[in-house]
């Protein structure tokens, strides 16, 4: 599967997540959020974030890297010359910035997230959104997670559920992956232009170390 997904150049993926809070006396709320990826290899994102409770766009264009709050009106930007892999790496340390799956970027690579990787087992075949699916479950540190891995000639993640055994709750996420390996966009999906009425901001690190997390447990 991460080879597969290095290899493409060119895609556009378009996700579904649902994740858990957990309220003092126990009880969950869900919350969903959707995501819009466009990609071109090596160097070039646009992500449209869109939640009830947030809306924002990451572009990044191969000089610069800018973040979009539309509704807002506000914008940030840094210089920024690297592939993906080291994008969604850099904006988590300096800025706590998470992109949407951003594993998708990393697996296949020596930066693959399989650190403290306890045990994993083929959990049998499935079918996600009409797809012959191969299941495999995996134990890493505190998270338990799942993936659904597409048959045959294009091994695509199609989902992704991640259990949280931190808490007792047992928080869940659930990610859903649709595939679009022909799109059609021009640099212009790249480009950020900020609307005449927007006000740029300065990007701010957080305080203190950022916390390493599978931001499949967070709805942006």
């Amino acid at each position: 599967m991460g080879k597969y997904l290095q290899s493409l150049k060119q895609f556009e993926v378009f996700i579904d997540l649902s994740g858990e809070r957990v309220l003092m006396d126990g009880q969950k709320l869900q919350h969903a959020a959707t995501a819009d990826l466009d990609v071109r290899r090596p160097d070039r994102l646009r992500a449209q974030m869109r939640s009830a409770r947030s809306q924002r766009d990451l572009i990044y264009d191969g000089k610069k890297v800018t973040l979009s709050m539309p509704v807002q009106k506000y914008y940030s930007q840094a210089d920024f010359t690297d592939n993906l892999g080291v994008l969604v790496q850099r904006l988590r340390e300096r800025f706590g910035v998470e992109i949407p799956s951003a594993d998708l970027f990393l697996w296949g690579t020596p930066a693959a997230p399989l650190d403290d990787l306890e045990s994993a087992m083929i959990a049998g075949q499935d079918i996600v959104g009409g797809e012959l699916c191969d299941h495999y479950a995996f134990r890493q540190g505190q998270l338990d997670w799942q993936i659904w891995i597409a048959t045959g000639s294009r091994p695509l993640p199609r989902k992704l559920v991640i259990t949280n055994r931190s808490d007792e709750a047992r928080p869940q996420s659930v990610t859903l992956y649709k595939w679009n390996l022909n799109p059609r966009f021009g640099d212009s999906v790249f480009a950020f232009k900020p609307p005449k009425d927007a006000r740029q901001a300065e990007f701010v690190p957080p305080e203190g170390p950022v916390k390493e997390h599978r931001h499949d447990l967070h709805i942006w």
